[in-house]
Protein backbone atom coordinates (compact mmCIF):
# COMPACT_ATOMS: atom_id res chain seq x y z
CA UNK A 1 0.00 0.00 0.00
CA UNK A 2 1.28 3.37 -1.00
CA UNK A 3 2.57 5.81 1.54
CA UNK A 4 0.70 9.57 1.17
CA UNK A 5 3.03 11.95 0.74
CA UNK A 6 3.14 15.88 0.16
CA UNK A 7 5.19 14.85 -2.87
CA UNK A 8 3.29 12.00 -3.99
CA UNK A 9 0.59 14.01 -6.19
CA UNK A 10 -1.01 10.69 -7.44
CA UNK A 11 -1.37 8.35 -4.93
CA UNK A 12 -4.45 6.19 -5.21
CA UNK A 13 -5.07 5.47 -1.54
CA UNK A 14 -6.02 7.03 1.70
CA UNK A 15 -4.32 4.91 3.88
CA UNK A 16 -0.43 4.80 4.42
CA UNK A 17 2.22 2.90 5.56
CA UNK A 18 4.18 3.51 8.53
CA UNK A 19 6.66 6.81 8.25
CA UNK A 20 9.85 6.24 6.59
CA UNK A 21 13.31 6.09 8.14
CA UNK A 22 14.40 9.29 10.02
CA UNK A 23 16.76 11.58 7.43
CA UNK A 24 14.65 9.94 3.74
CA UNK A 25 13.49 13.78 3.38
CA UNK A 26 9.38 12.40 3.01
CA UNK A 27 6.88 13.29 5.46
CA UNK A 28 4.29 10.36 6.17
CA UNK A 29 0.64 10.18 7.49
CA UNK A 30 -1.43 7.81 8.38
CA UNK A 31 -5.30 8.39 8.05
CA UNK A 32 -7.75 5.14 9.06
CA UNK A 33 -10.36 6.79 7.19
CA UNK A 34 -9.27 9.44 4.95
CA UNK A 35 -12.64 10.29 3.50
CA UNK A 36 -14.28 10.83 6.96
CA UNK A 37 -10.67 13.46 7.91
CA UNK A 38 -11.68 15.36 4.85
CA UNK A 39 -15.59 15.26 5.60
CA UNK A 40 -14.73 16.87 8.65
CA UNK A 41 -12.47 18.97 7.61
CA UNK A 42 -14.58 21.06 5.57
CA UNK A 43 -17.39 21.26 7.61
CA UNK A 44 -14.64 23.05 10.14
CA UNK A 45 -14.52 25.39 7.07
CA UNK A 46 -17.99 25.95 6.25
CA UNK A 47 -18.70 26.39 10.00
CA UNK A 48 -16.15 28.83 9.88
CA UNK A 49 -16.25 30.35 6.61
CA UNK A 50 -19.35 29.70 4.92
CA UNK A 51 -19.25 26.73 1.45
CA UNK A 52 -17.86 29.30 -0.81
CA UNK A 53 -14.53 29.15 1.30
CA UNK A 54 -13.83 25.58 0.55
CA UNK A 55 -10.90 24.37 -1.98
CA UNK A 56 -9.95 20.91 -2.09
CA UNK A 57 -6.42 21.45 -2.32
CA UNK A 58 -6.59 23.42 0.84
CA UNK A 59 -8.37 20.18 2.57
CA UNK A 60 -5.66 17.91 1.85
CA UNK A 61 -3.08 20.83 3.31
CA UNK A 62 -5.21 20.34 6.29
CA UNK A 63 -5.57 16.70 6.17
CA UNK A 64 -1.58 16.31 5.54
CA UNK A 65 -1.54 14.51 2.08
CA UNK A 66 -1.55 15.09 -1.33
CA UNK A 67 -3.79 17.57 -3.38
CA UNK A 68 -4.86 14.36 -5.28
CA UNK A 69 -6.25 12.58 -2.20
CA UNK A 70 -9.56 14.59 -2.01
CA UNK A 71 -10.63 13.97 -5.75
CA UNK A 72 -10.13 10.03 -5.06
CA UNK A 73 -12.42 9.81 -2.77
CA UNK A 74 -15.18 13.07 -4.17
CA UNK A 75 -14.13 13.58 -7.69
CA UNK A 76 -14.25 17.31 -6.83
CA UNK A 77 -15.49 20.17 -5.24
CA UNK A 78 -19.37 19.63 -6.04
CA UNK A 79 -19.00 15.93 -5.19
CA UNK A 80 -17.47 16.63 -1.99
CA UNK A 81 -20.39 19.49 -1.14
CA UNK A 82 -22.87 16.39 -2.34
CA UNK A 83 -21.68 13.81 0.11
CA UNK A 84 -21.91 16.74 2.92
CA UNK A 85 -25.56 17.44 2.05
CA UNK A 86 -26.23 13.32 2.09
CA UNK A 87 -25.03 13.20 5.47
CA UNK A 88 -27.07 15.85 6.53
CA UNK A 89 -29.89 14.73 4.68
CA UNK A 90 -29.35 11.47 6.95
CA UNK A 91 -28.51 13.02 10.21
CA UNK A 92 -31.89 14.51 9.78
CA UNK A 93 -33.81 11.49 8.76
CA UNK A 94 -32.75 9.96 12.15
CA UNK A 95 -33.45 13.07 14.04
CA UNK A 96 -37.32 13.11 12.81
CA UNK A 97 -37.35 8.82 13.38
CA UNK A 98 -40.18 8.56 16.43
CA UNK A 99 -40.98 11.83 16.88
CA UNK A 100 -43.61 12.36 19.35
CA UNK A 101 -45.98 14.49 17.27
CA UNK A 102 -45.94 17.20 14.56
CA UNK A 103 -44.24 19.99 17.08
CA UNK A 104 -41.77 17.47 18.23
CA UNK A 105 -40.35 17.44 14.78
CA UNK A 106 -39.89 20.54 14.36
CA UNK A 107 -38.47 21.08 17.34
CA UNK A 108 -35.67 18.37 16.28
CA UNK A 109 -35.32 19.87 13.28
CA UNK A 110 -34.18 23.32 14.63
CA UNK A 111 -31.92 21.05 17.10
CA UNK A 112 -30.70 19.32 13.96
CA UNK A 113 -29.60 22.77 12.55
CA UNK A 114 -28.13 24.43 15.36
CA UNK A 115 -25.78 20.69 16.04
CA UNK A 116 -25.17 20.46 12.29
CA UNK A 117 -25.25 23.78 11.18
CA UNK A 118 -22.61 23.11 8.41
CA UNK A 119 -24.17 20.39 6.91
CA UNK A 120 -27.79 22.53 7.36
CA UNK A 121 -26.14 25.57 5.10
CA UNK A 122 -25.06 23.13 2.22
CA UNK A 123 -27.95 20.98 2.30
CA UNK A 124 -30.42 23.43 0.54
CA UNK A 125 -27.86 25.25 -1.77
CA UNK A 126 -28.95 23.34 -4.94
CA UNK A 127 -26.33 25.15 -7.29
CA UNK A 128 -23.69 23.46 -5.24
CA UNK A 129 -24.78 19.76 -5.65
CA UNK A 130 -25.33 17.02 -7.80
CA UNK A 131 -29.07 16.79 -7.69
CA UNK A 132 -29.14 13.23 -9.53
CA UNK A 133 -26.78 11.81 -7.17
CA UNK A 134 -28.44 8.49 -5.71
CA UNK A 135 -27.08 8.90 -2.04
CA UNK A 136 -28.07 12.91 -1.71
CA UNK A 137 -31.70 11.82 -3.32
CA UNK A 138 -31.96 8.70 -0.85
CA UNK A 139 -31.45 10.40 2.28
CA UNK A 140 -33.46 13.30 1.43
CA UNK A 141 -36.63 11.41 0.12
CA UNK A 142 -36.05 9.62 4.12
CA UNK A 143 -36.24 13.07 5.83
CA UNK A 144 -38.94 14.32 4.15
CA UNK A 145 -40.52 11.00 4.49
CA UNK A 146 -40.16 11.79 8.45
CA UNK A 147 -41.60 15.18 8.69
CA UNK A 148 -44.74 13.94 6.12
CA UNK A 149 -44.66 11.37 8.84
CA UNK A 150 -45.41 13.76 11.11
CA UNK A 151 -47.74 16.21 9.60
CA UNK A 152 -49.78 13.07 8.65
CA UNK A 153 -50.18 12.35 12.51
CA UNK A 154 -51.77 15.78 13.37
CA UNK A 155 -55.77 15.06 12.53
CA UNK A 156 -57.66 16.71 10.30
CA UNK A 157 -58.86 19.73 12.14
CA UNK A 158 -55.27 20.33 13.58
CA UNK A 159 -53.81 20.47 10.19
CA UNK A 160 -56.53 21.59 7.56
CA UNK A 161 -57.59 19.10 5.16
CA UNK A 162 -54.63 19.15 2.53
CA UNK A 163 -51.86 17.35 4.40
CA UNK A 164 -49.31 18.62 1.65
CA UNK A 165 -50.07 22.56 2.32
CA UNK A 166 -49.63 21.65 6.09
CA UNK A 167 -46.51 20.16 5.42
CA UNK A 168 -45.10 23.06 3.23
CA UNK A 169 -46.16 25.34 6.21
CA UNK A 170 -44.39 22.90 8.99
CA UNK A 171 -41.39 23.01 6.83
CA UNK A 172 -41.19 26.49 6.08
CA UNK A 173 -41.67 27.26 9.89
CA UNK A 174 -39.39 25.32 11.36
CA UNK A 175 -36.60 25.95 8.56
CA UNK A 176 -37.58 29.56 8.74
CA UNK A 177 -36.84 29.87 12.50
CA UNK A 178 -33.88 27.75 12.17
CA UNK A 179 -32.57 29.97 9.24
CA UNK A 180 -33.21 33.31 11.33
CA UNK A 181 -31.56 31.43 14.72
CA UNK A 182 -28.39 30.45 12.65
CA UNK A 183 -27.80 34.24 11.25
CA UNK A 184 -28.26 35.26 14.76
CA UNK A 185 -31.71 37.67 13.42
CA UNK A 186 -33.37 36.43 16.87
CA UNK A 187 -31.02 37.20 19.11
CA UNK A 188 -33.12 39.71 20.22
CA UNK A 189 -36.23 38.11 20.32
CA UNK A 190 -35.32 34.80 21.98
CA UNK A 191 -32.13 36.42 24.30
CA UNK A 192 -31.15 33.72 26.56
CA UNK A 193 -34.15 31.62 26.15
CA UNK A 194 -33.79 28.08 25.00
CA UNK A 195 -34.29 27.99 21.58
CA UNK A 196 -36.16 25.24 20.94
CA UNK A 197 -38.67 26.38 24.08
CA UNK A 198 -39.27 29.33 22.26
CA UNK A 199 -40.13 27.19 18.88
CA UNK A 200 -42.06 24.94 20.65
CA UNK A 201 -44.40 28.08 22.14
CA UNK A 202 -44.69 29.20 18.61
CA UNK A 203 -45.78 25.94 16.86
CA UNK A 204 -48.93 26.09 19.47
CA UNK A 205 -50.04 28.84 17.70
CA UNK A 206 -50.27 27.09 14.43
CA UNK A 207 -51.12 23.89 14.94
CA UNK A 208 -52.98 21.57 17.18
CA UNK A 209 -51.93 18.14 18.66
CA UNK A 210 -56.05 17.30 18.98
Amino acid sequence: MPTMTSDTPDAPDARDTPPPPAGSGRRAYHHGDLRRAILTAALDVISADGPSALSLRDLARRAGVSHAAPAHHFKDRTGLLTAIAAEGYGLLATALTDAADLRDAGVRYVRFAREHSAHFQVMFTPELLRENDLELTTARALAGEGLRNAVSAVPTEGRGADARLAGVAAWSLAHGFATLLLSHNLNGPVGDQDPEEVFRAITSLLFRST
